[in-house]
């Protein structure tokens, strides 16, 4: 009887929460910003410093390829192939499950599902191994799966917690948040990779004894990001609404509802020029945006001279953070530019930025030159991503229905990492990095000249 007058009392004082937290508040807003705090960790420790590190490593010998699937690959490729189809896989499902999450009405639970399907494939990286690579590829599936997935549904609640004027400051809040949380954890990883010793790892007494122990410290960072997800997302869970709950059960019928959504969301769009245009240039300009910040490590550490293995480990770690330290202030910065001389004109800057460093980084060779090009690929990182998520949000029409536009966003974008990944790892596989890094360029300039065309007011 106590148990269940404390379980009314619960949801009593819950529902007196969310009753306070209206649309636009600071404490709602600030609650799906933590979430960046959250899930950033994966993107900084898993995909872009420390499992690339980690990977690479495992090739001991001259022979840096692998066989799979049949079929023998550069160990880059791989990974790189691997990331293309689970992207294809996002790409596939989200618009079926934002669907069913818009019929039933409880985005949230897609939210949670995703997040714990990342942080429990993350925890899994701990064992990763050549020797049992389709697990060990499996678990690398899971976490990107788990990351991808979860922003579709997290990004839908953009519009519908903040107002226009609120979207283009807590869209760079959030992505502020994470990048601060990921770099808070990832100097913990930092520690545990260069300083075994501290932490409970016997370092023997010769460089290769040093050397493993420090690999398998990289191991533990995999379950320090894994929990830090999961751990921190419960904050985002708690505040956030569920929904607006429709009483609907799900049905073989509205499985495919997403799809439905999705296509009548592309016949919308013929109807909104400006918005069909911002989403092409979106889709070529993030196509290789993405694939950068998706290579930048495995780049670095094959193109770049670094001296010894520990030199390289400390070279690309710290370049890693300098990009988010830097990035922090470019979001910022970039929020400013777009209120002061517009979104579009700010995004044309920006791929500027990028085109040149595209062409920058196929004449790199030295650390001094890989620091300096992450410092810049910082400054534009954060700000492309964040102005290019809460441009799409403005231009929005007026609808209810955000979670089928934004899941056709994130379809546009998944779409584009698909073929910027596969067009990447093929000229990886046949060429080398440099003249692959050098071809994005290409997407910039295509970028920037679709951009020009998106109409300052819509017709």
């Amino acid at each position: 009887m106590i148990t269940l007058e404390a379980a009314h009392l619960r949801a009593a004082f819950l529902f007196l929460i969310m009753a306070k937290l209206e649309k636009g508040s600071k404490k709602l807003l600030n609650a799906w910003a933590f979430y960046d705090w959250a899930n950033s960790v994966y993107t900084l420790t898993i995909a872009s410093s420390i499992f690339p590190i980690f990977y690479s490593a495992l090739f001991l010998t001259d022979d840096k390829t692998v066989e799979a699937f049949g079929f023998k690959f550069d160990n880059t490729a791989l990974i790189f192939y691997v990331t293309a189809f689970t992207f294809l896989v996002v790409t596939f499902t989200s618009p079926i499950l934002s669907g069913i999450a818009d019929y039933v009405g409880n985005k949230k639970s897609f939210m949670k599902f995703f997040c714990y399907l990342g942080g429990f494939g993350c925890i899994g990286l701990f064992w990763f191994n050549l020797d049992s690579i389709y697990l060990s590829l499996l678990f690398y599936f899971m976490g990107l799966l788990g990351y991808w997935g979860s922003l579709v549904f997290y990004n839908s609640y953009l519009p519908d917690i903040a107002f226009e004027k609120q979207q283009d400051s807590i869209s760079a809040k959030g992505f502020s948040m994470g990048y601060i949380g990921s770099v808070i954890l990832l100097l913990i990883n930092l520690g545990m990779v260069m300083y075994p010793q501290f932490f409970g790892f016997d370092i023997g007494e010769t460089e290769v004894e040093k050397d493993a122990a420090s690999l398998r410290a990289m191991r533990y960072t995999f379950i320090t990001v894994g929990l830090w997800w999961i751990l921190f997302s419960q904050y985002t869970f708690y505040i956030l609404p569920k929904g607006v709950s429709k009483g609907h059960k799900v049905t073989k019928e509205v499985v495919f509802n997403g799809l439905k959504e999705l296509k009548l969301v592309w016949i919308q769009l013929k109807e909104d020029l400006r918005l069909k245009r911002y989403l092409a240039a979106f889709f070529v300009y993030s196509m290789a945006v993405q694939t950068i910040m998706l290579v930048a490590t495995y780049f670095g550490e094959q193109e770049i001279a670094w001296g010894s293995a520990s030199e390289k480990t400390m070279g690309l770690i710290i370049s890693i953070l300098v990009i988010q330290v830097v990035a922090i202030f470019g979001a910022i910065l970039t929020s400013r530019a777009s209120s002061k001389y517009g979104n579009i004109k700010t995004l044309i800057a920006v791929n500027f930025v990028w085109m040149a460093l595209c062409v920058c980084a196929y004449f790199i060779t030295l650390p001094i030159h890989f620091y300096v090009t992450a410092s810049f690929v910082g400054l534009v990182m954060g700000g492309i991503q964040a102005l290019s998520r809460s441009t799409y949000s403005k231009f929005l029409p007026e609808t209810e229905d955000t979670t089928s536009y934004f899941s056709f966003f994130d379809v546009a974008e998944k779409i584009g990492i698909v073929i910027g990944m596969a067009i990447y790892a093929t000229m990886v596989q046949v060429s080398t990095m440099r003249n692959a890094i050098l071809f994005l360029f290409v997407f910039f300039f295509v970028g920037i000249i679709l951009l020009f065309r998106v109409p300052k007011e819509n017709a």
